[in-house]
């Protein structure tokens, strides 16, 4: 087995490789001065079970062409099996046509990955998870629930808890949490989104009074909805909001926005790297191990469903 990781999320991946015990192999990942993408390996891959870690959040382009010529490069040196380790797969939020004359991006994403010699895909909490049937590869889509009910429980399990879904969509992704919490009660909020990257909150279907309520979704972008929905939660008289979330994309002003909202702590996991100064209000939760012991069933060739058994 090996492991190669493109430049979308370096401390991520030298995690995976520390709980692995395996080291990265070494690659050149530059670019020309027309920013074209040259990628060399610089050790032998004949016959090798290698697995590619690359998320495809900002910059959303060029790290997926990064990605798809890492592949390409490997299936070239004769790599025996290329899985495609994407704990952020872009595009995934352009699953469907929303009105006429649209594409259905992340199908093309899936494309272009599959024709590029990846045998096999891995992924973090897609955004919707007919994403899978995309793919004419064998996908897996791990869950980031058991590290973060682990988490909410040593920090929260005193709490009288409550999980809360932003909207309708994520109810399925609430109540699996929710069981994990020991069947803690479920709430919705009910909004309504006037255009794209703003939100308005309606009404909350569910009794939040008195309860700590845990705000639970796959991404966050703008903050807007995350930030409105606390905020009805708070009205609704909670005693206490925080949010979870897989993906932190936090594009514009969205760390300004958490900082200012009524959310007591933001946590997201590091499938995406920033740059950004460390603020009190937002936390970071470690995927490695689940990512490394996913691999590494992988690589035996058994089971990764059992991961969440």
């Amino acid at each position: 087995m090996k492991l190669m990781a493109g430049n979308s999320n370096m401390p991520l991946a030298r995690a995976i490789a520390d709980y692995l015990e395996v080291p990265l192999t070494e690659a050149l990942v530059r670019r020309f001065a027309d920013e074209e993408i040259f990628v060399e390996i610089l050790e032998n891959v004949r016959g090798e079970d290698v697995f590619v870690i690359q998320s495809t959040g900002y910059p959303a382009n060029d790290n997926l062409m990064e990605l798809l010529i890492c592949i390409d490069a490997l299936k070239r040196a004769s790599a025996k099996r290329i899985t495609a380790v994407v704990p952020y797969f872009g595009y995934a939020r352009q699953d469907r046509k929303p009105g006429p004359r649209t594409p259905i991006s992340a199908k093309l994403v899936a494309n272009l990955i599959t024709v590029a010699g990846a045998n096999r895909v891995l992924s973090v909490d897609l955004h919707a998870g007919q994403i899978q049937g995309f793919f004419d590869i064998p996908t897996d889509n791990l869950f980031a629930a058991p590290v973060m009910s682990a988490d909410i429980l040593t920090r929260f399990g005193d709490r009288n808890l409550m999980v809360v879904s932003p909207d309708v969509g994520g109810v399925v992704r609430a109540r699996a949490l929710a069981k994990r919490l020991d069947n803690a009660p479920l709430a919705i909020v009910d909004k309504r989104r006037e255009r794209a990257g703003e939100s308005e909150v309606m009404n909350i279907i569910g009794e939040v009074e008195g309860r700590f309520c845990i705000l639970i979704d796959d991404i966050v972008d703008s903050a807007g909805t995350l930030c409105n929905a606390a905020a009805a939660l708070k009205e609704a008289g909670a005693s206490g909001v925080v949010a979870y979330v897989t993906h932190g994309v936090l594009s514009g002003a969205a760390v300004a926005r958490v900082q200012n909202s009524v959310l007591e702590e933001l946590v997201i996991t590091d499938s995406i790297s920033h740059d950004m100064p460390a603020t009190p209000r937002i936390r970071y939760l470690t995927i490695a191990p689940l990512l490394g012991e996913a691999i590494t069933r992988i690589a035996d060739e058994s089971s990764v469903s059992s991961l969440f058994d």
